[in-house]
């Protein structure tokens, strides 16, 4: 009893009426501290940190302001409680417009978390986290909810033109090596080849970086991050390493070599693996390539929207 009667007591000036009456198109609060919920790989629950934005229109021109601490208490329980999927963002952007009491009709939120994927290694048995930072927008508005999701996938890229340049140097000292011996036997050749004389010029290759936003079909439950992540990795080719023995650095060194690219080559086999996703409504790609040959980058982007 002690504590409702101080609760009625103390002053609210939001309720007050406002100088200048006007509909805002959102209020709300950025960069909130919050524990997410995940499901792991296993169906385990995984609590990350999160940066959350939240935001409610404020629809009635008469209220001075919104109800924040009901919007960052709902997200406290909410967040920490269930885990990510496209039915438990709806219910909690349902809860936040409830919240307001009709001050609002829509609502959004944002989230920062950086996910880690346990990965195989390439030959030798062993398995290695890697992180991937990802960002995720859910808006909901006249009931319908619209999701975006955005990752970015580190890969290695080789250039093309310098293998190939790499290749007639490598064919011009084999040339010269080999000038007017005869016969020319297998096993001196292949001594050659592993030798330092047979390694006269190698191509440049790169860290690189594919950024990624989808639009997903709110028809699917589960937020399909891995699955993404999987499909571009593979559209890719070389994605970047984690756990890595002498076997899996020769494995690597053999994938670089079948998956030549340059920027345009990368970002047109992302937007191919996005294209076909029956989960994706829309997407934008861009792919940066941090070149070891110049003091810039070369970069390409493309964007699509699917059937």
């Amino acid at each position: 009893m002690h504590n409702r009667s101080r609760h009625s007591s103390l002053p609210d000036v939001a309720a007050d009426a406002p100088a200048l009456a006007r509909p805002l198109d959102w209020v709300g609060m950025d960069a909130m501290a919050l524990p997410i919920r995940l499901q792991g790989e296993h169906g385990q629950a995984l609590h990350v940190p999160a940066q959350v934005d939240v935001a409610v229109d404020l629809g009635d021109a008469a209220a001075r302001g919104i109800h924040m601490s009901r919007l960052y208490l709902q997200l406290q329980e909410s967040l920490a409680n269930e885990a990510l999927s496209a039915p438990a963002l709806r219910k909690l952007l349902e809860s936040c417009i409830a919240s307001q009491q009709g001050l609002s009709s829509r609502a959004r939120l944002r989230l920062r978390y950086d996910h880690l994927l346990l990965r195989p290694a390439l030959a030798s048995g062993n398995s290695g986290w890697k992180n991937y930072p990802v960002a995720l927008e859910a808006e909901l508005r006249d009931g319908h909810l619209q999701l975006s999701l955005a990752f970015s996938v580190e890969y290695s890229s080789t250039c093309p033109a310098s293998a190939a340049l790499s290749r007639q140097v490598n064919a011009q000292r084999f040339a010269t090596d080999f000038a007017g011996v005869r016969p020319l036997s297998n096993d001196a050749v292949r001594d050659w080849l592993a030798s330092e004389r047979g390694l006269a010029a190698t191509p440049h290759a790169q860290r690189s970086r594919a950024e990624l936003r989808v639009e997903l079909k709110p028809a699917f439950d589960e937020l399909p991050l891995k699955a993404l992540v999987d499909a571009v990795e593979a559209a890719l080719g070389t994605p970047v390493q984690t756990a890595v023995k002498r076997e899996d650095e020769q494995a690597f060194a053999e994938l670089n070599a079948a998956n030549l690219m340059f920027c345009e080559d990368a970002a047109r086999r992302v937007a191919a693996a996005l294209a076909t996703d029956p989960r994706v409504s829309a997407w934008q790609v861009r792919v940066a390539h941090f070149e070891s040959l110049h003091p810039h980058d070369a970069v390409a982007s493309v964007s699509g929207r699917n059937a």
